[in-house]
């Protein structure tokens, strides 16, 4: 992706069968901004980050799993992954998703 470039999300990556495919779209000392694409069924097994990260669903919909909650979250709505507590996701259908981790600890 361009600077000061207007782009569509979902066009910066396509669904590939059965896998979960990543491209950075933004990269700095403060954060990272991380594109996924998840094929239907396909996930991330629980693990927890040091960081707090904000999730963004860009279309289809998802299962995540905070600290043991699940979540269901759809294209348009977001949800906050706090920093050290164990989550996992698995898309419920084919899903892009947009991840923002937030390199602070305040």
């Amino acid at each position: 992706m361009k600077p000061a470039s207007v782009t569509t999300i979902s066009t910066l990556i396509d669904y590939q069968p059965d896998a979960v495919v990543s491209s950075e779209i933004l990269h700095k000392s403060g954060g990272i901004v991380t594109l996924f694409a998840f094929a239907e069924n396909q996930g991330l097994s629980e693990h927890s980050s040091p960081f707090d990260a904000l999730v963004q669903i860009v279309e289809g919909k998802m299962e995540i799993t905070i600290s043991g909650h699940r979540h269901r979250v759809a294209a348009g709505e977001l949800i906050i992954m706090p920093a050290n507590e164990p989550h996992a996701l698995h898309a419920l259908s084919a899903t892009k998703m947009l991840l923002t981790m937030l390199k602070s600890k305040e």
